[in-house]
C-alpha cells in the first residue's frame, strides 16, 4: 500500500484499524506491540521449521516464560530493536548459578529493524543465559546485552541475508 498521500490523522486511523486487527489475530496481545510481535514471529518461525520444537503461548500472566514447546521446555522470548533485552526478574543480584532453580530452559533473542522484520533470532539455554546476564541497577534486574561473546555462545536459529 502507498500511504504516502495519507495526512497524520489517516494513518493512525489506519494504524488503530490494523492493530484492532492485529489484535483479533492474536498478533498482539498486551499493550507491549513490539514485544507481542516478536513473540508472535518467534512461535510462528519456530513451529513452522524443521528441527525445531513447536512452540504455543504461555498464557499471558504466565511469570518469566513466553512459549511452551510441546515437550513442555519452557522458553522467555526477547524482543530488542537495539542490543539490550528487558529485564528478566527473579534472580539475586550476585546469585550463584547452583543456587538458582532455572526460570526456563531457553531464553530467544528476536532483533527486528525498522519495518519489523527479523534481523535475527537467537536460541541460548540457561547455562548461557545464567553467563551472560548483566546486572542493570536502575530497574533491580537482570537483562543480555547482545555482544560477540553471548552469539558465540547462542545457537543462530535464523539470520537475515
Amino acid at each position: 500500500m502507498d500511504f504516502s498521500k495519507c495526512s497524520g490523522t489517516e494513518l493512525i486511523q489506519i494504524y488503530g484499524k490494523l492493530l484492532a486487527q492485529m489484535r483479533k489475530e492474536n498478533l498482539v496481545r498486551t499493550k507491549n506491540i513490539t514485544g507481542d510481535l516478536g513473540e508472535y514471529l518467534v512461535v510462528d518461525y519456530y513451529s513452522k521449521t524443521k528441527g525445531l520444537p513447536k512452540l504455543q503461548f504461555a498464557p499471558t500472566s504466565t511469570k518469566n516464560i513466553d512459549a511452551i514447546s510441546v515437550n513442555g521446555e519452557r522458553y522467555s522470548i526477547k524482543c530488542i530493536t537495539t542490543n539490550t533485552t528487558g529485564a528478566f526478574y527473579g534472580i539475586e543480584k550476585d546469585a550463584e548459578f547452583t543456587a538458582v532453580k532455572p526460570l526456563f530452559e531457553y531464553v530467544v533473542i528476536i532483533k527486528l529493524d525498522e519495518k519489523f522484520q527479523p534481523e535475527f533470532i537467537l536460541e541460548l539455554n540457561w547455562e548461557a543465559f545464567f553467563k551472560h546476564k548483566h546486572w542493570h541497577s536502575r530497574i533491580g534486574a537482570y537483562n543480555l546485552l547482545v555482544t560477540k561473546a553471548l552469539v558465540d555462545d547462542s545457537r543462530v536459529i535464523y539470520k537475515k541475508g
